[in-house]
């Protein structure tokens, strides 16, 4: 099975490109679950998510509708704190994603990790230490640092029922191939954009994923995606080029070239 959806669903310069004209924020979800079956949710990487919101969320969208969460950030950027507090911030994301547990919604988490961290024995076995303290939930992890290309990541990974989340994103050196690899039962595909010259020079962030994907490069990933879909209970493919709601048109180019409903 293959989902298809986009890297949050908020997005007031939406309007007129993806919601009608006068679509209210409080009402683009709904709208949202109309087109798409999952939705990354990308706002608990910053702020704690809490139950309250996530069980609202919920009653939204239509059942079968899911929910993939981001990680909070110190739960991927601040990992050398002291383990008394990362597990205070995993007992709170915990507590807060219960509704999308309980409704059987949650797709899955996404630990997406900064460039700047590297795999070494300890950040190998902070790997483990995520599956311990989440032992029932689907997670996937998200390398910037080509790094972690190496096969005792994957084997770790592996070891760890954790997914490995591939990505499409500009051939810049040091930074993750384009891979179609499930190291779990779930696949997962973030398309961040080929914008290469605003990749690292850029004032705004949202300048580093202003990219529109053309129907050909989107057909490379057919063969690829099909591959994942075969060895995987469900494969996840997201897009991350949200600027204008270039991420809405490319999710629906997908969803057309793999000839699946919307």
């Amino acid at each position: 099975m293959i989902l298809i959806g986009t890297s949050g669903f908020s997005y007031v310069d939406w309007r007129g490109e993806f919601y009608p004209e006068g679509t209210t924020e409080r009402d683009m979800l709904a709208h949202y679950a109309t087109r798409f079956p999952i939705v990354e949710l990308n706002f608990s990487y910053y702020r704690m998510p809490n139950a309250r919101t996530l069980g609202a969320m919920v009653a939204k969208t239509p059942q079968g509708f899911e929910f993939a969460i981001k990680a909070h950030q110190s739960m991927t950027h601040e990992v050398e704190a002291e383990p008394s507090a990362r597990q205070v911030a995993f007992d709170q994301f915990r507590t807060a994603v219960e509704p999308l547990e309980e409704a059987g919604r949650l797709g899955c988490v996404l630990f997406q990790f900064p460039w700047k961290y590297r795999p070494t024995p300890d950040s190998l076995a902070y790997l483990g230490e995520i599956r311990e303290r989440c032992p029932e939930l689907p997670l996937v992890v998200e390398f910037r640092n080509i790094e972690w290309d190496c096969p005792e990541t994957y084997e770790t990974l592996r070891r760890n029922n954790l997914g490995y989340c591939c990505v499409d994103e500009p051939r810049l050196r040091g930074l993750m191939p384009h891979q179609n690899l499930a190291t779990s039962n779930l696949g997962y595909v973030r398309f961040h954009g080929r914008n290469a010259a605003k990749w690292y020079s850029h004032k705004e962030a949202w300048e580093r994923y202003d990219y529109l994907y053309s129907e050909e490069e989107l057909k490379e990933w057919i063969p690829r995606v099909r591959q994942m879909e075969a060895n995987t209970a469900k494969t996840y493919i997201l897009y991350n080029n949200c600027h204008a709601g270039q991420a809405a048109r490319n999710a629906q180019m997908m969803l057309d070239l793999l000839g699946l409903e919307s």
